[in-house]
């Protein structure tokens, strides 16, 4: 993913309440919540203001931030399945067109893939890490079941096999139907915990600086030093904004085999944020075999949180991958 995390933002409108129907299935337009319609700026320009500390900026935005648009540099993410029901194994099918709106299909390949994609619920709860398939035609297609009704967001990242093309993160909207109770951005906190997993964050993220964040995996109370590859690194971290997903750029530093790499427990990565604000980290990691999720809430500009002792009873964690 270009070794790492671009947050990306979208908004558009929900009228929904709690208990009230979130759409009415697949034949309806996407909605989302929260915030009015973000202006289609170029790739790095601000997105649309929030308040502070919710995915909003403090004047200016510094560094670029992917996922805001559904076209960039003659590319369209053209998403063939904009709706579906909560709870229900569905295929998801898009498209990225080019400037003559021909299917693309020739891709470089970035950490062991052609194109990555990420799909996000509005309130930043659900996570998925897809890893599609592609079709000799171009179009690509891949497994979802959303477990929650409401807006989501969807972002494929990939680079076009044309010698010069840049990077790219589209986004763009997709609903999920079926009673929709909105859900709380969780709050902060040092420690994640994931399928009998423990991982540990320190360092915090800054404002228009590039800062390091280090992530510590223990298994019962121990380290875990034999950490697998997964997409070319010991980790994949994603890290989108509270407000409007803006999709963060995050790179791991380090690689297997370069001989100063260790497998674990630490996972080193640097990152830049674009504005003060709250923000969700999702670090994927694998082990012996298995691919885990751990999740963060972090606000850039703000001191790093210290671990808190686990809530009492069942927690929803990011749970997030299909291959």
């Amino acid at each position: 993913m270009n070794t790492g995390l671009r947050i990306t933002a979208f908004a558009a409108a929900l009228a929904a309440t709690f208990g009230t129907a979130y759409g009415v299935g697949r034949g309806v337009d996407p909605v989302v919540a929260d915030s009015a319609p973000a202006p289609h700026d170029e790739h790095g320009a601000g997105s649309p203001s929030a308040p502070e500390g919710e995915g909003g900026r403090t004047g200016h935005e510094s560094t670029p931030a992917g996922g805001l648009q559904i076209s960039e540099n003659g590319y369209t993410l053209d998403l063939a399945t904009p709706n579906v029901i909560a709870g229900e194994r569905t295929r998801l099918r898009f498209t990225v067109r080019d400037a003559e709106g021909k299917a693309v299909t020739a891709y470089q390949r970035e950490h062991d893939k052609e194109l990555h994609l990420i799909v996000a619920s509005r309130d930043l709860v659900t996570y998925r890490h897809l890893h599609p398939t592609r079709a000799a035609d171009g179009t690509w297609s891949t497994p979802v079941d959303l477990p929650r009704a409401g807006g989501y967001r969807v972002f494929a990242d990939f680079t076009p096999a044309q010698r010069g093309a840049q990077n790219l993160t589209l986004g763009a909207d997709l609903a999920a139907s079926g009673p929709y109770a909105p859900a709380n951005l969780p709050a902060p906190d040092g420690t994640a915990r994931t399928d009998g997993y423990q991982v540990e964050l320190a360092g915090s993220l800054r404002p228009g600086r590039a800062s390091e964040l280090k992530l510590k995996v223990s298994r019962d109370g121990r380290p875990v030093t034999d950490l697998e590859p997964y997409l070319g690194a010991y980790g994949h971290l994603v890290a989108l904004r509270s407000g409007d997903l803006a999709y963060l750029h995050v790179h791991p530093n380090g690689e297997p085999g370069d001989g100063t790499t260790k497998p674990g427990p630490e996972i080193s990565f640097t990152a830049t944020a674009p504005s003060a604000g709250a923000y969700r980290l999702f670090l994927d990691f694998q082990h012996r075999g298995e691919v885990h999720t751990a999740a963060f809430t972090v606000r850039a500009g703000a001191a790093p949180t210290a671990p808190e002792p686990a809530p009492a009873g069942p927690q929803e964690h990011a749970d997030g991958h299909t291959h």
